[in-house]
């Protein structure tokens, strides 16, 4: 059975750092990253990597946070830092594995505070 555990979420104020985390286990991953909604808004992209280290970032995010993975724990990490209030939303851990099966994790919330 396939699950991705997320944790790292909370609240932080404007110009904090946080870092999410997630697990996955069940199946070895392709490509891992991370998608954030906000209310009323569409699922956009935060940033993925792939297994052998390549990484995409969205434009909002590069500069500020960086992705990075141990394939041997199938986990992927990621670190934010000079957080805006914009960037509230939950935080959902995305996988795609080698059959090119996608899988999402539950969401975890990220709150900025100004």
């Amino acid at each position: 059975q396939v699950q991705l555990v997320e944790s790292g979420g909370g609240l932080v104020q404007a110009g904090g750092s946080l870092r999410l985390s997630c697990a996955a286990s069940g199946i070895v991953f392709s490509i891992m990253g991370w998608y954030r909604q906000a209310p009323g808004k569409q699922r956009e992209l935060v940033a993925w990597i792939a297994r052998g280290g390549i990484t995409e970032y969205a434009d909002s995010m590069k500069g500020r946070c960086t992705i990075s993975r141990d394939n041997a724990k199938n986990t992927v990490y990621l670190q934010m830092n000079s957080l805006k209030p914009e960037d509230t939303a939950v935080y959902y851990c995305y996988l795609r594995a080698i059959n090119a099966a996608e899988y999402w994790g539950q969401g975890t919330q990220v709150t900025v505070s100004s």
